[in-house]
């Protein structure tokens, strides 16, 4: 499929956390068709009475008073019409979401206007009307000063807020308490692509917080974005997944970049690295869920490659590339974890007991 396309909606996959936010500014620059990771929605909901289900203290443990039919459709507010903000509110739109639009220069949203988006005047106007509200601005302190004001958050009450703003985990549950203490449903979420797959199957979004009811209630909306995955009641859980996610990809792409280096220093043809990235990249994703299992298992023992092994090919990559001037910056810092694990005695030991030295 291809961006801006419409889906039909996907029934939620409950996935455990185990592992993971692009800043806003690095997401909403590329619009180039190739996957990208991204900070995610928070979205609030209507009040409803509490299962028999439901601990007596949960995270934004407010439900919809009713569920979305196919009669009447929830209505959208987005605040921030940026790239991104400007994909959520067309995938919206296009699957019938009454939707409107505030950014902080008017002339951004208005462009909105023409695909069927209400602008308005002020943050107050736009969430008035609405039963769920994106927010996709910068950050959470941004976030904070549009919805903290008095008549703001009295608008919000019996809403529901999904926050796609970049922050850490404590700032997600901090919003996430201040919504619960003003009657405002609440999930957190990453966007795991890059603008041009909103509202596509490959545009994955993490949400947390909020209960597993609250986000099935809203699932119909949050399929309008792409594939909408609960991690968990913490709302802190999608953004700690979207940056563990994030590290594999940065990891993956800062040692592409640094094999490039040596590969231009020792003048081979480019064509050649790229011809063998592929094939080599393919066996990377058993070697990484390896890993996570034998940290989970707490096995380090009978490795294929101990990490004596590791780090003498590490110390030759050093040697190379202070020969040819290539910068060694990145690969000291993995000689440094490989030497303490050796000297603390797990030289003989799998990979994974590097884990140890990172917490």
């Amino acid at each position: 499929m291809h961006a801006g396309q419409k889906i039909e909606p996907r029934p939620p996959r409950v996935i455990p956390v185990a592992t993971a936010r692009t800043s806003k500014h690095a997401r909403e620059s590329s619009t180039r068709a190739r996957p990208r990771f991204s900070r995610g929605l928070r979205i609030r909901c209507n009040n409803a009475p509490r299962g028999p289900d439901q601990p007596s203290r949960t995270w934004g443990a407010i439900s919809p008073v009713h569920p979305e039919s196919s009669f009447m459709k929830s209505r959208i507010a987005v605040l921030g019409a940026g790239v991104m903000g400007s994909a959520l509110v067309r995938a919206f739109l296009e699957r019938g979401y009454p939707t409107s639009i505030w950014n902080r220069t008017k002339a951004k949203a208005e462009a909105l206007a023409a695909a069927g988006a209400k602008v308005a005047d002020t943050v107050d106007q736009a969430v008035a009307d609405a039963d769920i509200v994106v927010v996709n601005v910068s950050d959470y302190a941004t976030s904070e000063r549009l919805l903290h004001p008095d008549n703001v958050a009295k608008s919000l009450r019996g809403k529901l807020i999904v926050q796609v703003a970049s922050g850490s985990t404590r700032e997600a549950r901090d919003l996430a308490a201040w919504a619960e203490q003003h009657g405002i449903a609440y999930l957190d979420g990453a966007i795991m692509a890059t603008p041009n797959f909103v509202g596509t199957p490959e545009c994955v979004i993490l949400y947390s917080g909020g209960t597993n009811a609250l986000f099935e209630s809203n699932n119909a909306a949050l399929s309008s974005l792409g594939t909408a995955v609960y991690v968990s009641t913490d709302p802190g859980h999608a953004s700690a997944l979207d940056s563990a996610l994030l590290l594999v990809m940065w990891g993956s792409l800062f040692g592409t970049l640094q094999g490039l280096a040596l590969v231009q220093a020792e003048k081979l043809p480019l064509q050649a690295y790229l011809d063998h990235i592929k094939p080599f990249a393919n066996l990377v994703p058993a070697w990484a869920a390896d890993v996570v299992e034998r940290v989970r298992d707490q096995n380090f023992a009978s490795p294929i490659a101990p990490i004596n092994s590791h780090a003498t090919a590490v110390v030759a990559l050093l040697a190379s590339n202070k020969e040819r001037g290539v910068s060694n910056e990145l690969p000291e810092v993995f000689h440094r974890l490989l030497q303490r694990s050796i000297q603390a005695g797990h030289g003989a030991d799998d990979f994974a007991i590097l884990n140890r030295f990172l917490r």
